[in-house]
């Protein structure tokens, strides 16, 4: 199963790419002299544009029998047997194992997804900690 990022994350990055690919190909036209540096805006653009797409592909997060995993470059993944505790503070889950601390940053998530985890975390009948 995964868990889906809001559509709004994924279009400000595909935005954000598009707007940094246009400034780029503008400052490469509108100048006589091409340094190196003017491609750095065309670099960013599409550095944005692949994260869009990896983000839009891989999602938040995988949840799959035995494992959570967060996706991403430096992705985290924590052993759902081994999870004895859940805290919810400010919109955000730390799913505590003996060794190890797992966030997952609710703001992020799609709302059909967040009921999805939310089903998902009540599941595991563990005791649940509000901080707030």
């Amino acid at each position: 199963m995964r868990i889906k990022f809001k559509n709004s994350r994924l279009y400000i990055n595909l935005g954000f790419g598009i707007f940094w690919i246009c400034l780029g190909m503008f400052s490469l036209l509108a100048k006589d002299k091409i340094i190196w540096s003017d491609y750095g805006y065309l670099i960013v653009g599409i550095l944005y544009i692949g994260l869009y797409l990896y983000e839009r592909t891989n999602q938040y997060l995988t949840i799959d029998k035995d494992i959570i995993k967060r996706n991403g470059l430096f992705g985290k993944n924590i052993n759902i047997k081994n999870i004895h505790r859940i805290k919810k503070v400010y919109g955000q889950y730390t799913l505590i194992t003996s060794n190890q601390e797992f966030k997952i940053n609710t703001e992020l998530i799609d709302d059909n997804s967040k009921i999805e985890l939310e089903r998902i975390l009540n599941q595991l009948e563990l005791k649940e900690e509000n901080s707030i």
